[in-house]
């Protein structure tokens, strides 16, 4: 007799991740069960949402810390030995910085931390810019503030605050930063 595994997820289980596309539902789930041809699709997709994921980047630096200079590349090549150096974080030289950088990765985190919280409340946001400015002094990461220009239909003043809130503190990054970190917001300016 053949086993009959589904790697304990049901039907239930996928509806939380796909709660309102029935559609999708009936393309994974049939009669209880998963499609053979479509079970390695979402266990890969449970995986990556309960094992930790691994994010690599790799900086290259030659010379001193003043005359030198450096590159980046990370595993998507989003950055693929692009250029970082005393002027380019110090001064305006060309290319970029480990600060620039942790301020892409603040505004990124928080925009789909948001979204998440957002849609879970059922309001889709049609546009979310945020801007983090890192404040770096006396060789430390010292704040981190964020604005935020949301588009929103249908949301009140302070729903969409409590959202916000919600995100401002658990986005990971927010999480992994060791900094006061502030915010201020319009919304459907």
């Amino acid at each position: 007799m053949r086993e009959n595994r589904t790697y304990g997820l049901k039907r239930g289980y996928v509806r939380e991740f796909f709660p309102d596309d029935s559609t999708l539902l009936g393309d994974f789930v049939k009669n209880g069960n998963f499609h053979s041809n479509l079970r390695f699709k979402l266990v890969t997709f449970t995986l990556k949402l309960f094992y930790p994921m691994i994010r690599k980047a790799t900086a290259v630096w030659q010379g001193t810390g003043k005359e030198g200079s450096g590159h980046l590349t990370t595993a998507s090549t989003v950055l693929n030995k692009t250029q970082y150096s005393f002027t380019s974080r110090f001064e305006d030289g060309i290319g970029t910085n480990p600060e620039e950088l942790v301020a892409a990765a603040h505004s990124g985190c928080f925009a789909m931390k948001l979204s998440f919280n957002l849609t879970g409340a059922g309001f889709p946001p049609k546009e979310l810019e945020v801007t983090s400015n890192i404040t770096f002094e006396e060789g430390t990461l010292k704040r981190s503030h964020l604005v935020l220009k949301a588009q929103v239909e249908g949301i009140t003043e302070e729903k969409f605050a409590e959202l916000v809130k919600d995100a401002e503190l658990n986005c990971p990054i927010s999480k992994a930063l060791k900094m006061e970190i502030s915010l201020e917001y319009t919304l459907n300016a």
